[in-house]
């Protein structure tokens, strides 16, 4: 599906590689989370009317099931009742409803599996539209700080008559540690997230071994 492969490069997109790429990271990263979305609402949108789908069809599937369940039946009455001709009939139609109750249900799979595909490209979507709106701040953060230097140089540069040549390397010099305040400021954003992530994991690992230490001693306890 072109949706789930648009949405996918997206989704893999590496936000550092592009914000160090791009002539204007604050411009690329707004147009980023503008295109995040639009595709964030595709999704959703695609989301409910598979889910539709997906009812409709397990409601069908099941309907064909109680037909041939009822036929099935009926069968069982005619032989009862020594009517082969009327057995073979409903034999018949039951196992017509019995092979279209298989079809829908084939089909209801297959929905599902769209579904969860859809509700795990949402969850996707949205962490990183998180990831992309952080790291937005920071750029605006270090795009007015930027500026703000930038005016300040060229009014000390203004007041003291410096040449041209002096103008230019204090520029540079500007942009250069406005460029490791950056790198910086994104190093901490993930710091950040792999350290609350190491911790949940830690946690979720000291949980377990209290609840296998638990299981060993219970025996013992109750004994």
């Amino acid at each position: 599906m072109k949706l789930l492969e648009r949405v996918g490069m997206l989704v893999r997109a590496n936000l550092n590689d592009l914000i160090d790429k791009a002539e204007d990271p604050e411009k690329m990263v707004k147009q980023l989370i503008l295109d995040l979305h639009n595709q964030y609402i595709q999704v959703k949108t695609q989301l409910a009317v598979s889910i539709t789908e997906q009812h409709l069809v397990e409601e069908k599937a099941g309907e064909a099931e109680r037909k041939a369940a009822e036929w099935m039946r009926k069968a069982e009455l005619a032989v009862d009742r020594s009517q082969d001709g009327l057995a073979k009939a409903a034999l018949d139609r039951y196992n017509t409803f019995k092979q279209t109750g298989q079809l829908f249900a084939e089909q209801a799979d297959e929905h599902k599996k769209h579904v969860e595909l859809l509700r795990e490209t949402l969850t996707k979507l949205e962490a990183k539209l998180r990831e992309a709106e952080s790291k937005k701040e920071v750029l605006v953060s270090q795009h007015r700080a930027a500026r703000a230097r930038a005016r300040a140089g060229q009014a000390a540069v203004e007041a003291t008559n410096g040449s041209s040549a002096t103008t230019m390397g204090r520029m540079e010099e500007k942009i250069r540690e406005e460029r490791a305040r950056g790198a910086a400021l994104f190093d901490l954003v993930e710091d950040d997230l792999e350290t609350t992530f190491a911790r949940m994991e830690r946690d979720e690992r000291l949980e377990k071994q209290l609840a296998e230490l638990k299981a060993k001693r219970a025996p013992s306890q109750a004994g």
